[in-house]
């Protein structure tokens, strides 16, 4: 990352924040799908969100100064980002998971920052995800959300995949199936067992029933920091549960995918790293920094360290790559055949 030399530049980090809520608010009024019928009018818009059109129009002249959105003769239009990812029903769409998981879950809580920083929060203002997802409807939220937000990763990792014949896997932390889902798609003799809190397994065979899935991925409903994982796995994968939990738990969640595994059997963790340095991605270290706010317990991953953590633990080939670039990486071990 270059070091930044000018005041605008710090500017833009300070500004950040009005560019994030106007995207949620763009979301939340369905402005981008709206538009994927075409160039419309400040007022037209208007008309279909039922806000005020001058209110409209001061959103709009936020989005296209942002370049999510353009204008031309005083009729808006999406921009390819837009399109391609904001509008409801497209293929690579991940709005939901940024209106609901990161616009109203996520966002306010860097509020408390400071205090999770200096360890000054009360108990009311952290919890665990086991605490968190008792609450039904927060477990909801979360996960429809995430699913959105999950699928596009979930594609990526099957197409870095490659599973040749019959293979059990078991997904810690899995959420509502959405890699398990992709990834049996991808892989036809593959199966899988999800690990998840109980209210977030309810909606999860929701998903894998209408994917037509319920023959090969079935549920373990439980926190899988407390309860014994079931075994005889050719893949365990983890994604984004080591950014979510104490540090202290992760040696224990390597040594507790290497019992499950079958000799040969392959670990999968991907999730928010940085690189050893400690000077980005960017976009990693900023998640991280976000987990920090609900769970000041939790660390931030470096790839050195995660590399040494799988040998240590018994497994070979480890190797420790970008997936999603500027903020995930995967890290891949082999048990010993």
């Amino acid at each position: 990352m270059t070091p930044l030399t000018e005041a605008d530049e710090i500017s833009d980090i300070a500004f950040g924040f009005m560019g994030s809520k106007a995207l949620f608010a763009a979301l939340q009024f369905e402005v981008f799908t709206n538009l994927a019928a075409g160039p419309a009018t400040a007022e037209a818009l208007a008309a279909k969100a039922g806000i005020h059109r001058d209110r409209m129009e001061t959103l709009l002249t936020a989005l296209a100064g942002l370049g999510l959105v353009t204008v031309e003769e005083g009729k808006f239009s999406n921009s390819p980002a837009a399109e391609a990812f904001l509008v409801k029903g497209a293929k690579y769409d991940f709005g939901e998971y940024l209106r609901l998981q990161v616009g109203r879950q996520m966002y306010p809580l860097l509020d408390q920052i400071e205090g999770a920083l200096a360890g000054t929060l009360g108990d009311e203002a952290t919890k665990s995800y086991a605490e968190w997802f008792s609450d039904a409807e927060e477990a909801r939220l979360y996960s429809e959300s995430q699913h959105a937000g999950s699928i596009g990763p979930a594609r990526q990792l099957a197409k870095s995949l490659d599973i040749d014949g019959p293979a059990q896997m078991l997904d810690v932390g899995g959420g509502t199936g959405a890699f398990a889902i992709t990834l049996c798609k991808a892989f036809p003799e593959l199966k899988a067992t999800i690990v998840d809190f109980p209210n977030v397994a309810l909606l999860g065979r929701k998903y894998v029933e209408k994917a037509g899935l319920s023959d090969r991925i079935q549920y373990a409903d439980g926190n899988a920091l407390d309860q014994g994982w079931p075994g005889g796995q050719d893949i365990v994968l983890m994604s984004y549960l080591f950014s979510g939990v104490p540090g202290e738990a992760h040696p224990e969640l390597i040594s507790d995918a290497h019992k499950a595994l079958k000799p040969g059997g392959r670990i999968l963790i991907h999730d928010f790293v940085v690189d050893a340095g400690r000077e980005g991605p960017k976009l990693a270290a900023l998640w991280q920094l976000q987990h920090t706010a609900f769970t000041p317990e939790a660390r931030s991953l470096d790839d050195a360290w995660l590399a040494e953590a799988l040998s240590t633990a018994g497994f070979g080939d480890v190797s420790v790559r970008p997936m999603i670039p500027e903020m995930t990486m995967l890290a891949e071990g082999r048990k010993a055949a």
